[in-house]
């Protein structure tokens, strides 16, 4: 059967899924199957989907939508799971904003409920169920002499992105080359995206490696590796590595945070926290870690009063990304340079 798509979510940007496809109703509970799906319903809160070109479309009842199976631990969100099991007219979720599909676990009272859908079936190519997977190369036992600046936070929305898009916003208008990375997090492209939009010569994430999300992973940080390694190729005089969620969580932030090849590149650890408990409990985890936290950013530095704190309790510096993104530059430049 042959169906139009109405939306083909962004993490199935390297499937290169065409507008008309022909479903069949063999279909596989496998991380990173790409899935078409039906809308069941309409939304008027969380129901927009990141389209392959990044664009952003609102999903209406009966849209038919292609996704990727895969699985969320959003704290401020959905948290869902791969199906047991799979078949044409089984009811799933849209878990994300790039078009991860599973059932969810549970919501959130921000976002509600995710979108609910029915299975219409999988593509088959080459007699294979289309996938976003893909085979890696062994990661590489020694990373490339690239430093990096490493933006790491409390949680999820506590300003990592928007730290890291304004690092490599300044330091590109400052004369050096760039390049961008989400290491962990769930498959959406408006990261990279926005790394790219602030002089990013090149991003990549874990979606670029086959992966719709990070939750669960055992071997991330081999495949964090392996994209640094792929990153630092072109020689970039930085690389700007955002770690999705916090550095407590279902990622894997924590497993990157202890392998020593990444350790050793990395020459400034910014730290994203939304409140002072938390900058408190992130700086003196790190600590347990090994790691130095070397500034603090995020909504807890919006004025004097979690500035102050970072310089007279954490001993460390503050720089908001919004109000004072020179200062946050000229810190990770003076660390790296």
């Amino acid at each position: 059967m042959k169906v139009q798509l109405d939306k083909i979510g962004s993490v199935t940007i390297h499937a290169e899924l065409p507008r008309e496809v022909e479903l069949s109703d063999w279909t596989e509970a496998k991380e990173g199957n790409v899935v078409v799906v039906k809308a069941l319903q309409d939304k008027s809160v969380y129901d927009q989907i990141e389209l392959v070109n990044g664009r952003m479309a609102k999903m209406s009842k009966d849209d038919v939508i292609a996704g990727a199976l895969g699985r969320r631990r959003a704290l401020h969100g959905f948290v869902g799971d791969l199906p047991e099991t799979l078949k044409v007219g089984d009811r799933v979720h849209v878990l994300n904003l790039g078009g991860v599909i599973g059932v969810c676990i549970s919501g959130s009272p921000v976002v509600g409920k995710p979108l609910l859908c029915e299975v219409m079936g999988s593509i088959v190519r080459d007699d294979k169920i289309v996938s976003i997977s893909r085979e890696l190369p062994a990661p590489p036992a020694t990373l490339p002499d690239v430093p990096l600046i490493l933006v790491e936070g409390t949680c999820m929305s506590s300003g990592k992105t928007a730290a890291a898009a304004t690092i490599c916003g300044k330091l590109n208008q400052r004369g050096y080359r760039v390049n961008g990375a989400k290491l962990t997090g769930v498959a959406c492209l408006r990261d990279t995206l926005n790394m790219e939009d602030h002089g990013a010569a090149r991003t990549m994430s874990f979606l670029d490696m086959g992966l719709p999300s990070t939750v669960g992973v055992k071997n991330i940080a081999d495949i964090a590796r392996t994209l640094l390694a792929e990153l630092a190729s072109d020689k970039p005089d930085v690389i700007v590595a955002e770690l999705g969620d916090g550095i407590i969580g279902y990622y894997g932030v924590s497993d990157i945070l202890k392998d020593q090849q990444i350790l050793a590149r990395a020459k400034a650890h910014v730290m994203c926290a939304n409140d002072l408990v938390g900058a408190w409990g992130a700086v003196g985890l790190m600590k347990t870690w090994g790691i130095d936290v070397h500034v603090l950013a995020g909504p807890a530095t919006d004025n004097e009063v979690g500035e102050g704190y970072a310089m007279k309790e954490l001993r460390i510096p503050a720089a908001n990304a919004r109000h004072d993104a020179n200062k946050l530059a000229d810190i990770v430049e003076g660390l790296v340079f």
